[in-house]
């Protein structure tokens, strides 16, 4: 009983890092937008530079993702 509630408090600290992916992505597409909104011309190579900052920052998110299950069905 004592370890199924460690497991539940561990993952659930392990969760925090998916809110800030969340941030991260926030401020990646919100830079966007003012990248763009400043230099039109570089829409393009600034598009390209947010979605490499998209699967970056998404990564973190899959990665605390699954340390959370890890530590639910694996321990």
């Amino acid at each position: 009983m004592l370890l199924q509630a460690a497991k539940c408090i561990g993952a659930g600290l392990a969760t925090i890092g998916l809110a800030g992916a969340g941030a991260g992505i926030g401020t990646v597409f919100g830079s966007l937008v003012l990248g763009i909104s400043r230099n039109p011309k570089l829409k393009d190579e600034l598009f390209k530079m947010a979605i490499l900052g998209f699967a970056l920052t998404e990564a973190i998110a899959l990665f605390a993702l699954m340390i959370a299950f890890l530590i639910l069905f694996a321990l």
